[in-house]
């Protein structure tokens, strides 16, 4: 019987628990990234920049990749590391840069794996949540990147 009753809490503490642990999350579509990625190279193509967009869903994994002609191949693991960097800390790349440069507190960030201080990479949101990142290499400035990465978006919604 006591064998018995320890079972029956077991089970009740796991189907309690069960219903907690659930957590919804949203996360960028294929779809919605592709759309990302090719407004960003429309507008770099507009300037004559020749960049490669990488766009990370909410774990940090590509969802998209697009490589103009000319884009040097360098700009393949820049444009990914910015998009990881705006995700992982829900803040644009260059914002993050700013913060280690003139904060002595954050300065390893720049030894953090995955992480590239330069400007380019933008969180993507749904409300403000963050579901994803676009990042941006080979314009011949991080702003530049940033300002292509920020009109893909304003293009999208």
């Amino acid at each position: 019987m006591n064998m018995r009753l320890s079972l029956i809490a077991a089970v009740a503490a796991v189907v309690s628990f069960g219903s907690h642990a659930a957590l919804t999350e949203s996360n960028l579509s294929l779809a919605d990234a592709q759309k990302i990625a090719s407004a960003a190279i429309q507008s770099c193509a507009a300037k004559n920049y020749n960049v490669t967009v990488t766009v990370v869903d909410r774990a940090g994994l590509v969802k998209a990749v697009q490589r103009m002609d000319n884009a040097g191949p360098h700009t393949i693991e820049a444009s990914q590391m910015k998009a990881y960097t705006a995700l992982s800390t829900k803040n644009l790349s260059g914002k993050v840069m700013e913060t280690a440069q003139s904060n002595a507190g954050a300065q390893n960030m720049r030894d953090v794996p995955g992480f590239l201080l330069l400007a380019g990479g933008v969180p993507v949101k749904s409300g403000e949540q963050v579901i994803g990142a676009i990042g941006i290499g080979g314009a011949p400035g991080g702003n530049l990147d940033e300002a292509c990465a920020m009109d893909a978006l304003k293009a999208i919604q």
